[in-house]
């Protein structure tokens, strides 16, 4: 039986594309344990700060885990759930033949995933849940560091 987590995750950015943020909670409930981290980039978009945010929270797991992945970008839970394998299928294009943006962290995400049985999970954003919130709050805050120190922590 895999140990289970849960991992919730947001990115943001100031325009787009600007500088953005993401973050990630990882929890896992059996332990109590709980992480939370965050990191910016100056130039980019949301759609790329919500994929690092699950790629990083991924990285976290040492050993293979069922994985409740909670976030709200649709973007990101149909890519892993409905849209990544026909990509695969077609040599990373789009049914319209065009080539899938952000290729470079679906691909590390497909591999990162692999590894885990993932559960998806959509959550409205903005709206009160308090681990979205948190996660929101976390990204804002790494890219308003990097717009205001040049330094993400």
């Amino acid at each position: 039986m895999l140990p289970r987590v849960l991992l919730f995750t947001d990115g943001a950015c100031s325009g787009n594309p600007g500088p953005g943020g993401w973050a990630f909670v990882l929890r896992h409930p059996a332990s109590g344990k709980e992480i939370e981290r965050a990191g910016a980039e100056p130039a980019t978009t949301n759609n790329r700060m919500e994929l690092i945010a699950v790629i990083e929270g991924l990285r976290e797991l040492s050993k293979p885990s069922s994985v409740d992945l909670m976030s709200d970008s649709q973007y990101v839970l149909k890519g892993l759930e409905q849209w990544m394998a026909g990509w695969k299928k077609r040599g990373w294009l789009t049914a319209s033949k065009k080539p899938v943006k952000n290729e470079d962290l679906w691909r590390m995400l497909d591999e990162l995933a692999s590894r885990h049985e993932i559960n998806f999970h959509w959550i409205r954003g903005h709206t009160g849940h308090p681990e979205n919130e948190r996660c929101d709050e976390l990204a804002v805050q790494a890219y308003r560091q990097l717009m205001k120190t040049g330094e993400s922590y």
